[in-house]
C-alpha cells in the first residue's frame, strides 16, 4: 500500500522550522525494511530555539495569553484538536502503522484514544476554573485560606515509540489543560504522527509556542531538553535506565520528573477459570501491540492442576493469530518497531534456551517473511526465577510460564520483580481476586482482563515502573503547582508586638 509520508520539519513557536544543523533521520517501514521518509533530528541548538518559544508563551503579556487564561479558553483548543484528530483519523492510523508496525486495527483504536484524551481533559480543564479559590477550613476565625492550583511552567514531555500518538496525548493534553506551555520529543523510532499533531496544532489556531514538537536522537535532542535549566519538570515514558539519567539531570536543579517506566508483570490464572476466556486475556496480555506495551503480563503463572490443558489451548489460539502486513484485513501481529527490536527480542529467545528453558512455540521469525521486523508469538516454559526471561523485560511477543500450588506462592512469585507496573489476576472466586488484588506490588491491576485502559483512571507504577500517575485527574495534577492563599480577616492589630505608641 502506498501511503505518502510527509515532509515535516521541526514544529517551534508555531512554525516549522528546518534543524539548525540540517540533519534528517530516515523512516523505516518495519513491515517491509525499507525507507519511505525521513524526519527532521534536532540537536542543542534546536532544544535551546524550542524552550526559549515555550517560555515566551508562558510569560507573554503577563500570562494573559496561555497559562492565566480560564480553563475553559484552553479547552476549547483541546477540543478542537480532538475534532481534528478524528477527521484525520483514517490518515494518521496508516502512517502509524507504517512507521512502528502496529496492525492497522490496533492504530485506528489508538486515534480514536487519542481524540477522547484530549476530550476529556477539555473536561478538565473547565472544572479548574470551578475549583479555583478552594476553602481551606482554620481553626482560628481571625484568618481565612484558600488554594489555587496554578501551572508548572514549560514542561519536556518524552515519548516511547510503541503509541506514539497516544502516549504523546497522555502528556500533551492534561500540561494543556494545566496551562503549561510544553516541548514534546517523540521517540526517533516513531515520530511521524507526533508531526502531524504539530500541523493539526497549526490548523486550530493554538498560540505560538504553547507546543513545540522536537524530533530527533534521545543523546542530541531528549538529554539536552531534559536536563535544560529553563525546563521547569520533565514526563517521561520509556526505560528504566533512560528514567534513572533524566531523574540524576533533574537532580541537579531540584527539578520535578515523573517517570512511567518498564515493566515484567505477572498475570495469574487459578483453576476455577473458563480456560478459553482465560487464554485470549493471556494471549491479549502479552501479544497486543506486537508485545510492546511497557504494562504487558509477560510472566503467566498458571495452577498447576490445569496447566497442561491450559498450555495446549495456548499454543492452539497462539497458532491461529494472524501474523501478516499490518496493512492486511484481520491482522493481529504485526512487525516490532525496528532492526534493534527485533534482534533484542531474538536474543533474549537464544539466551532462555541457553539457559535451559523451553521454546514451547514460536520464537523465530515467521516462516513466510523474508523481510520485515517480524518475530513468531513465543511461549517460553521450564523458567526459573533466576533466568533473564523472567526478570527482565523483552519488549516483543514473548510470554514466559511458571506453574503454582497455592495462592500464597501465586503471590510472591507475581512480585518477584524489581518492577511494579501492572498485575492481573484471573478467577471466578471474586473474594480470592480481591485478596490477591491486595497483595499484588503494582500500581494497576486487572480482575478477569489484562490490559484495558481508559483515560479516566490513573496509570504507573510503583518500584523501578516508575512514580507519579497519568491519567485521570492524576494526569492533571502532574501538571499542576498548588499555592496557598492565607489572609488577616480581623480588624484588630496582631498584638504580638508592643507598640511603640504605647510605650
Amino acid at each position: 500500500m502506498a501511503i505518502h509520508l510527509p515532509i515535516r520539519q521541526l514544529f517551534i513557536d508555531g512554525e516549522w522550522r528546518e534543524p539548525v544543523l540540517k540533519k534528517r533521520i530516515p523512516v523505516i517501514n518495519p513491515a517491509t525494511e525499507q525507507i519511505v521518509g525521513d524526519i527532521p533530528a534536532a540537536t542543542a541548538e534546536d532544544v535551546e530555539i524550542a524552550v526559549e518559544a515555550a517560555r515566551k508563551a508562558f510569560s507573554r503579556n503577563k500570562g494573559q495569553d496561555w497559562p492565566s487564561t480560564s480553563g475553559a479558553y484552553r479547552a476549547k483548543y483541546l477540543r478542537a484538536i480532538a475534532a481534528k484528530i478524528t477527521e484525520k483519523k483514517s490518515e494518521l492510523g496508516k502512517l502509524e502503522v507504517i512507521d512502528c508496525g502496529k496492525p492497522l486495527d490496533e492504530a485506528l483504536w489508538d486515534m480514536d484514544d487519542v481524540a477522547g484524551c484530549f476530550e476529556y481533559y477539555a473536561d478538565l480543564a473547565e472544572g479548574l476554573d470551578a475549583k479555583q479559590k478552594a476553602p481551606v477550613s482554620l481553626p482560628m476565625e481571625t484568618f481565612k485560606s484558600y488554594v489555587l492550583k496554578e501551572p508548572l511552567g514549560v514542561v519536556a514531555l518524552i515519548t516511547p515509540w510503541n503509541y506514539p500518538l497516544l502516549m504523546g496525548a497522555w502528556k500533551v493534553a492534561p500540561a494543556l489543560a494545566a496551562g503549561c506551555t510544553a516541548i514534546l520529543k517523540p521517540s526517533e523510532l516513531a515520530s511521524v504522527t507526533c508531526l502531524e499533531l504539530a500541523e493539526v496544532c497549526r490548523e486550530v489556531g493554538l498560540p505560538p509556542g504553547v507546543l513545540n514538537i522536537l524530533t530527533g536522537l534521545g543523546t542530541e535532542a531528549g538529554a539536552p531538553l531534559a536536563s535544560h535549566p529553563h525546563v521547569d519538570k520533565v514526563a517521561f515514558t520509556g526505560s528504566s535506565a533512560t528514567g534513572s539519567k533524566i531523574m540524576a539531570s533533574a537532580a541537579q536543579m531540584v527539578k520535578p520528573v515523573s517517570m512511567e517506566l518498564g515493566g515484567k508483570s505477572p498475570i495469574i490464572v487459578f483453576e476455577d477459570v473458563d480456560l478459553d476466556k482465560a487464554v485470549e486475556w493471556t494471549l491479549f496480555g502479552c501479544f497486543w501491540t506486537n508485545g510492546q506495551i511497557c504494562s504487558a503480563t509477560s510472566r503467566l503463572l498458571v495452577h498447576e492442576s490445569i496447566a497442561s490443558e491450559f498450555l495446549d489451548r495456548l499454543v492452539k489460539w497462539t497458532k491461529k493469530i494472524k501474523i501478516s502486513d499490518p496493512f492486511e484485513e484481520g491482522c493481529r501481529l504485526g512487525p516490532v518497531v525496528s532492526g534493534g527490536q527485533y534482534e533484542k527480542v531474538l536474543e533474549f529467545i537464544a539466551t532462555a534456551r541457553s539457559e535451559g528453558a523451553t521454546i514451547l512455540s514460536g520464537g523465530d521469525r515467521p516462516k513466510h517473511f523474508t523481510k520485515g521486523f517480524f518475530v513468531e508469538p513465543t511461549i517460553i516454559t521450564d523458567v526459573t526465577t533466576s533466568m533473564q526471561i523472567w526478570r527482565e523485560e523483552v519488549f516483543g511477543p514473548v510470554l514466559c510460564v511458571k506453574t503454582f500450588s497455592t495462592e500464597d506462592e501465586a503471590i510472591e512469585l507475581a512480585n518477584d520483580t524489581h518492577y511494579g507496573l501492572g498485575a492481573a489476576v484471573i478467577s471466578n472466586d471474586l473474594e480470592r481476586c480481591d485478596r490477591v488484588t491486595k497483595a499484588f506490588r503494582a500500581g494497576i491491576v486487572w480482575i478477569n482482563c489484562s490490559q484495558p485502559c481508559f483515560c479516566q483512571a490513573p496509570w504507573g507504577g510503583i518500584k523501578r515502573s516508575g512514580f507519579g500517575r497519568e491519567l485521570g485527574e492524576w494526569g492533571l495534577e502532574n501538571y499542576l503547582s498548588v499555592k496557598q492563599v492565607t489572609q488577616y480577616i480581623s480588624d484588630e492589630p496582631w498584638g504580638w508586638y508592643q507598640s511603640p505608641a504605647k510605650l
